[in-house]
């Protein structure tokens, strides 16, 4: 049985999650590419695009918030879905995957913070 076998086939421009929706598991993108999205007053603005072995919802294991943004996939896409109970039940069999997970958050907050300094820069109060 190969990897792909595990995850779910998303064809091009299929959602995966919706933007609002009330997320429990996160996402590994298998194969593929991933176009993450927020709507923002009837207009889509791109966050990222994300592709294989990158993890995407992972908010939703730690929260219980709706979901910040919508994700689709950019051509054939295998996502495998790991639910809060999956997750933890790994994180007690590996305890470094919750640091691996830290890591990529952490990451993508500075990458969010470097972003936010660059607009306040051009938009003065």
């Amino acid at each position: 049985m190969n990897e792909e076998s595990l995850g779910k086939i998303y064809q091009d421009r299929e959602f995966v999650i919706r933007q609002g929706e009330v997320g429990n598991c996160m996402y590994v993108i298998q194969s593929g590419q991933v176009e993450i999205f927020r709507e923002e007053a009837g207009h889509e603005v791109r966050l990222r695009l994300a592709g294989a072995n990158e993890l995407f919802g992972e908010m939703a294991i730690v929260d219980k918030e709706v979901r910040s943004a919508s994700v689709r996939a950019v051509g054939r896409t295998t996502i495998l879905t790991i639910d809060k109970r999956t997750f933890l039940r790994r994180v007690h069999e590996d305890p470094s995957l919750a640091y691996r997970i830290m890591e990529t958050m952490s990451h993508r907050i500075r990458q969010l913070v470097e972003e936010l300094a660059r607009l306040k820069t051009r938009t003065p109060f």
